[in-house]
């Protein structure tokens, strides 16, 4: 919970910096494969900073998270069997029988697996991975990717773009309680997956 609370932190700061931009591309890609914190707080941040901008934030984010969950394919496809036990042992959630879940959801549910991944605080990285494990065919997953990230990440700039400043106060005001709640979403998709596990 500290570490996820420093990485929160950090990726906080880099709002306040001239390379938000293109660290909210890079933190975008790396959360789609491997990374714990989702780029939806440096958004936010970047977006409450310049409303104007919240769109293009959006899209920033949604090229690097559909380009990076295109890596945890590529992963899953062809280093798998040798990037396998890495990811067992240091990722949280990645475990053989999850993935046999995993498999299932996908046999069953195919499209609707990757998008509701995508759009939901379910750990996304097990899928994209996943997605390539299991051969899921890879236009239909870059598909559901575009579509559920570019849903999500618009949202939250359609949010902050038409509530701007009571959305800064609200945030500054109730930082805590909505950490808190950002972190139970966080472990809440966490476990749901790990349920399965």
């Amino acid at each position: 919970m500290r570490l996820l609370r420093r990485l929160y932190d950090w990726v906080l700061r880099w709002a306040n910096t001239p390379y938000g931009v293109p660290v909210l591309f890079l933190l975008a890609f790396a959360e789609s494969s491997f990374f714990p914190i989702p780029p939806d707080v440096l958004l936010v941040a970047l977006a409450l900073g310049v409303p104007t901008r919240a769109f293009r934030y959006a899209t920033v984010a949604s090229i690097g998270s559909v380009l990076g969950g295109a890596l945890g394919y590529g992963i899953g496809l062809g280093f798998w069997d040798i990037l396998g036990d890495f990811f067992y042992k240091y990722v949280p959630m990645f475990s053989a029988q999850g993935f046999a879940e995993v498999q299932h959801l996908f046999s069953t549910y195919d499209f609707w697996v990757v998008f509701t991944a995508g759009f939901t605080p379910i750990p996304y990285k097990i899928f994209t991975i996943g997605a390539g494990v299991f051969h899921i065919n890879f236009g239909m997953f870059m598909v559901a990717s575009l579509l559920s990230r570019s849903l999500r990440f618009f949202l939250i700039a359609a949010l902050v773009y038409s509530c701007g400043q009571p959305v800064r106060l609200f945030i500054e005001k109730y930082f805590n309680y909505l950490t808190f709640a950002f972190m139970i979403l966080l472990i809440g998709g966490f476990l749901l997956v790990s349920h399965f596990t």
